[in-house]
């Protein structure tokens, strides 16, 4: 049996090495490496996925929720309402841009933003809502776009995890992730569902005049080469991972349904055990389980996870602290038992490995081991 690994990149590879190589090649044969045929090529075709009017590609995630934040035009001391249950990147730009994050609790079951939550953190000085769809399926946007209409507040969906699940409204349409709110952002870090071999990222958008603002500012301010009308940042994909990307663009569904099979058959193995509470999908949202991530209740998870790992299978915390609760976040505005919720997870949540090159012997060994110790350890 091959070493079971959180993501598998290599034998996803290993599976497209020979048009990877090929495509690479091509970009080393014109030496378009910035802003090349290549990245024309990645954003059309993402647009044709998603069905969105705009692309515009950058250097990674964090920068896209940064440039979506600047084409908005938010200024220092705008509040921007966000989970307190993420990764870090999604306030770190907020904070980075003298904005001023307000973290709201998550659900309990879903582990997405509380709705709730967001609209009572809503003040006159608030000015945008930053739902991340966590772990693979989108949060509640048919009530956040409607508490965003009502309060004139800009949506920018981080769906860093997200990419490839769809969101279902009452009225039976559905949108892509990413795809509804005034921006939508991911990242295509090489484990993300659709991963480049370095760093990448892009936003989203159906407006004409935010994506012009987006593409300005992703390119030093500038329209016209050396005219800088507004601040902007340096973040631009390259051609080598818009190449990668293309190819596995035409993968990513089938990617998305091996995630789903593994994922079903957690649900399936852990069905009878009390103490494993499997992720909950929501009804209004497809997931496409960038993570599968357990609750662990009434055995001891730490000792689990170090039971996992003596096991060779890896398992993951994602994320041991809420970001009110991180150092560089600490505000007294917040304090420790402020956002239940997030902080039981933290102590909680356990990710089992999720990709796309699992195999039945690797998915047996990692619910055999599971078992054996909740079985062994019940009190």
């Amino acid at each position: 049996m091959k070493a079971i690994q959180m993501v598998d990149l290599k034998s996803q590879y290993e599976k497209i090495k020979e048009e990877v190589g090929k495509r690479i090649q091509g970009v080393l044969d014109t030496s378009a490496y910035i802003n090349g045929p290549e990245v024309k090529r990645f954003q059309t075709e993402l647009e044709e996925y998603l069905q969105v009017k705009h692309v515009i590609p950058c250097a990674n995630g964090t920068d896209a929720l940064q440039v979506a934040m600047m084409a908005l035009g938010l200024k220092p001391g705008d509040e921007v309402i966000t989970t307190t249950f993420t990764f870090v990147a999604t306030a770190e730009v907020i904070a980075l841009l003298g904005l001023v994050p307000v973290l709201v609790d998550c659900d309990e079951n879903s582990f997405l933003i509380d709705t709730e939550a967001v609209k009572n953190a809503i003040t006159s000085k608030t000015k945008a809502i930053i739902p991340v769809h966590l772990f693979g399926q989108c949060a509640n946007m048919e009530d956040i776009m409607s508490l965003a209409e009502k309060n004139d507040l800009f949506v920018i969906e981080d769906g860093a995890q997200s990419i490839g699940a769809s969101f279902n409204f009452k009225d039976g349409h559905s949108k892509q992730s990413g795809t509804i709110g005034h921006f939508g952002c991911t990242s295509f870090f090489p484990s993300k569902n659709l991963g480049c071999y370095g760093d990448g990222g892009a936003l989203f958008t159906n407006d004409d005049t935010l994506a012009e603002k987006a593409r300005v500012v992703v390119n030093h301010g500038m329209k016209v080469r050396y005219y800088h009308d507004e601040v902007g940042v340096n973040s631009r994909l390259d051609s080598i991972q818009a190449a990668v990307l293309s190819i596995k663009l035409t993968h990513l569904n089938e990617y998305n349904d091996a995630r789903i099979a593994a994922a079903n058959h957690y649900d399936e193995e852990f069905k009878d055990l009390e103490e494993v509470i499997t992720p909950t999908r929501v009804q209004n949202s497809s997931h496409v389980f960038h993570q599968y991530t357990l609750r662990i209740i009434g055995v001891d998870r730490d000792a689990l996870q170090a039971h996992m790992m003596g096991n060779d299978v890896p398992a993951m915390i994602y994320y041991p602290v809420p970001l009110h609760m991180q150092k560089a976040y600490q505000d007294d505005r917040y304090q420790d038992g402020d956002f239940p919720i997030a902080e039981q997870l933290a102590k909680e949540v356990m990710s089992l490995p999720i990709h796309s090159e699992l195999d039945k012997e690797q998915l047996q060994k990692i619910t055999d081991t599971l078992r054996a110790f909740v079985l062994n350890n019940r009190s």
